[in-house]
């Protein structure tokens, strides 16, 4: 039995199935943009305090006073976005250069231990993110002292795992007959991967980056741990700060929220062709 049937001949059933399942595509697509237009409208409202606040489904008033308080209420809240930038955009660079060539050694590489240096690779991608923090705290913070650095901010998301698996899935894909003839013309392995592997990988690392951007733009948890001033924190932890032991500063704290996921927006509908070419990258092999 087929899994998707047209119903060819029998129109009435064809249009009860497609009207069925353009209605729950449409409700599921009212809750994932349901929070973004709250956001919005929110951060359209007063800079008042959130006990003041009239929440509505439709902006009762439009203003960008909450824009202007967000900026104005600290004078780090431009530096919060620059310490965002300045990570989210290394561990990016990081991210594609280093996992494409760990990717290029594990697939195109032949040496002696790769199969089971591999598989412990894939056995650290199992262990829950959470697990790792305190003993990846303590390194960062109580030995090595990078305390409130740009560098305890950066160095634990220089490459990850799992980017690895995705360059090393793409780049099996790759013919090895491109590869040995770039040998028999006597290019080494940098000239074959700088000449011949990133024009032929732009795709899987066009997918890394915008991953990776998003991930590292969005972290919450380990900027909090390792920053102790708030010239330090990024946009993401500085948001907290508007919110109060007795009241929040709501609108400008949606204001900083809309502000914080522009650069995601931007970022994902320039890149979105590389981004839906991606999304399949090492599920099929040929």
């Amino acid at each position: 039995m087929a899994l998707y049937n047209n119903h060819i001949g029998n129109p009435k059933v064809r249009v009860a199935r497609n009207g069925v399942l353009s209605f729950f595509l449409l409700v599921f697509a009212l809750a994932t943009l349901f929070p973004i237009y709250f956001m919005l409208i929110s951060s359209l409202g007063d800079p008042v305090e959130a006990g003041a606040v009239n929440y509505s489904l439709l902006p009762g008033k439009i203003t960008l006073d909450s824009f202007v308080f967000f900026f104005q209420y600290s004078k780090y809240s431009y530096r919060w976005i620059l310490n965002s930038l300045v990570v989210a955009g290394s561990i990016t660079v990081t991210n594609v250069l280093f996992a494409t060539m760990a990717g290029y050694a594990f697939s195109k590489v032949r040496f002696k231990g790769r199969a089971l240096l591999f598989t412990i690779l894939l056995a650290a991608m199992m262990i829950p993110y959470q697990v790792t923090q305190v003993p990846l705290y303590i390194l960062v913070v109580n030995m090595f002292q990078m305390e409130n650095t740009y560098t305890a901010l950066i160095l634990p998301s220089l490459v990850t795992v799992y980017n690895i698996f995705l360059a090393k899935q793409f780049m099996g894909s790759i013919p090895n007959e491109i590869i040995e003839s770039a040998k028999v013309e006597g290019a080494s392995q940098f000239m074959i991967f700088f000449r011949v592997i990133v024009p032929l990988s732009k795709t899987v690392m066009a997918v890394i980056a915008i991953l990776t951007f998003m991930d590292s733009w969005n972290t919450f948890f380990w900027p909090l741990l390792v920053t102790k001033t708030m010239d330090m924190q990024t946009i993401q932890v500085g948001l907290k700060n508007f919110r109060f032991a007795n009241t929040t500063y709501f609108s400008p704290m949606m204001a900083g929220a809309t502000i914080s996921a522009l650069p995601m927006f931007i970022l994902f509908f320039s890149l979105q062709r590389y981004f839906l070419e991606g999304v399949t990258v090492g599920a099929v092999k040929g």
